[in-house]
């Protein structure tokens, strides 16, 4: 075996046990097409001008190789990789999933791919997760939330790339943003239980200093009550992951303890959700006696023996606005001098059977 053999064994032998592997290259592919590196790397980025058959014959070679670009090499060069940086507070949360799913349905037509990063509501973590994510240099970041620290924010504000942050509008932006109003959201909930006559309000929900979009959600709500000379009389906070089994225990001890309100209102619809099943097993009649409403419109109320008072979060909306954002700004066709966005969404109340309608 020559020098040369040994720099460049045949690319379609599968080594055997003990046998070391090499990573395939673009000379690889042009020995096993036919065809120059140079034309093979136009082919693989899509770039100059290639007949539809040489083509044809570069990608089926590279596929049968089972060849992957080297991506890290081409950002060398152009400074950006074609990933695009989704960084959201939890998976286990039903909000977030679809979220995903809008991002993913638009990127799908482009050269952009989403990653994930989650940071459990931490400051600390969006810290970690976004140095990280940054270090690759993507070409863009959806991150949920506008409030972060300042390191964060830093980090947002000169990476250089198009920055959309999601689910949220009542704030100032580092760059665009797409979401709901969740102050209004509250305000309009309100509104709603007041028009029907309820007075005696309970509010079930998680502890808000880092949820801040449901924060934001009970301001407007309770602003909104005020003016009508009401008040929340009670309230009941939990910790950690939402559930049905949160929700019912929850429901027990604020009625236990507060048997004459004629309203619960839940932070999230999973809570809401088992607070329905509760006072539905004892009887109570909704929604004469109590009325309750959740948050966020999930597709598990669909199978509940009652549907409850809800209001959409607009989340695959705001997935797939988001990301056209970012592919309008970023890839071969994106314009980067397009300015910073908002896109306001605006929540539907859906009344469902838990809250009267005059």
């Amino acid at each position: 075996m020559t020098y040369d053999d040994q720099r460049s064994p045949d690319p379609t032998h599968s080594p055997g046990r003990g046998e070391s592997r090499r990573p395939l290259t673009l000379r690889d592919v042009s020995e096993a097409s036919g065809v120059s590196e140079m034309t093979v790397s136009r082919v693989l980025r899509n770039r100059g001008d290639v007949s539809a058959a040489t083509r044809e014959r570069v990608l089926a070679a590279a596929k049968r190789l089972g060849y992957v670009p080297n991506k890290i090499a081409g950002a060398l060069a152009s400074s950006r990789v074609n990933l695009v940086a989704v960084i959201i507070p939890s998976l286990s949360n039903m909000v977030f999933p679809e979220v995903v799913n809008g991002i993913s349905h638009v990127l799908e037509d482009t050269e952009l791919q989403p990653v994930l990063g989650v940071t459990h509501y931490e400051p600390e973590q969006e810290e970690k997760v976004l140095y990280e994510m940054l270090s690759w240099r993507p070409s863009g970041v959806i991150i949920a939330g506008l409030e972060r620290t300042e390191a964060s924010r830093a980090m947002l504000k000169n990476a250089g790339i198009p920055v959309v942050e999601i689910m949220d509008v009542d704030g100032e932006p580092v760059d665009s943003a797409v979401g709901i109003s969740h102050k209004r959201a509250g305000r309009e909930m309100a509104q709603a239980i007041i028009d029907e006559g309820y007075k005696r309000i309970g509010f079930l929900g998680t502890k808000m200093p880092r949820d801040h979009r449901a924060r934001k959600r009970y301001e407007g709500f309770t602003e909104a009550l005020e003016k009508a000379g009401l008040k929340v009389e009670d309230h009941e906070y939990y910790e950690g992951g939402s559930g049905f089994a949160k929700g019912r225990e929850m429901t027990e001890a604020m009625l236990s303890r507060s048997p004459d309100l004629d309203f619960l209102y839940y932070s999230n619809d999973l809570i809401g959700a088992g607070g329905l099943l509760y006072c539905l097993e004892k009887g109570i009649d909704i929604p004469g006696q109590i009325g309750m409403a959740g948050f966020n419109k999930v597709e598990l109320l669909d199978g509940l023996p009652r549907k409850l008072a809800t209001m959409d979060s607009c989340r695959r909306e705001v997935g797939e606005a988001a990301a056209r954002i970012i592919a309008e700004r970023t890839g071969d066709k994106g314009d980067p001098d397009l300015g910073s966005e908002q896109i306001v969404l605006m929540p539907k109340l859906t009344y469902g059977d838990t809250l009267r309608r005059g």
